[in-house]
């Protein structure tokens, strides 16, 4: 992974028109902003919303002065698209109700169950408390950049990621119970 300074240099080259630049900043960011995306929506969504998010960060790469740190300011961007994204799916009606899955995973089985059991527990989070779990937990920034990412002070991050984590332990025990989260009635 690029380091911030790394980050940067391509960052400012790229606002200067520098194509290889700006494909080095792409690869090296590509991956956290989609995965952080993929936090905020789903997964199947954070693909044209990571392609937005670099479309918006190029469009702004020309003003970009580097006073703050490029993958902050990138992941900001990416959270902004996140929530137009949110604004604009929950302002059209739903036209064909989904359901979520066919088959419940079981998180005593094999690692791919349990990860999409986790994932499942952390789309469950309020999304002010889903951002600042996944930007420090998942993709390491510190709580200064969550907190710069997420528009909010620093206790505030602290305060979110600490209730995400007593929500994932209290929704990680419901999981565990026999035929949690298996839907259906008791009689049939």
């Amino acid at each position: 992974m690029a380091d911030d300074a790394e980050l940067t240099a391509w960052a400012l080259a790229a606002g200067r028109g520098d194509r290889t630049a700006a494909a080095c900043f792409v690869r090296a960011t590509q991956q956290q902003v989609r995965r952080f995306l993929a936090a905020l929506v789903t997964p199947r969504e954070a693909d044209d919303l990571t392609q937005e998010t670099f479309l918006r960060a190029m469009r702004s790469l020309p003003s970009y002065a580097g006073r703050s740190s490029t993958r902050t300011w990138l992941l900001a961007i990416a959270r902004r698209v996140a929530a137009d994204h949110v604004r604009t799916v929950t302002s059209r009606p739903r036209t064909v109700p989904m359901p979520d899955g066919y088959d419940v995973p079981d998180p005593a089985r094999s690692g791919f169950d349990r990860q999409v059991v986790l994932e499942r527990l952390i789309a469950a989070l309020p999304r002010d408390r889903r951002e600042a779990f996944v930007a420090t937990q998942v993709l390491g920034l510190s709580y200064a950049e969550a907190a710069e990412v997420c528009g909010c002070p620093v206790g505030t991050i602290r305060s979110r990621v600490a209730r995400a984590r007593e929500d994932l332990v209290a929704a990680a025990h419901g999981w565990s119970e026999p035929d949690a989260g298996r839907g259906g009635d008791a009689t049939g």
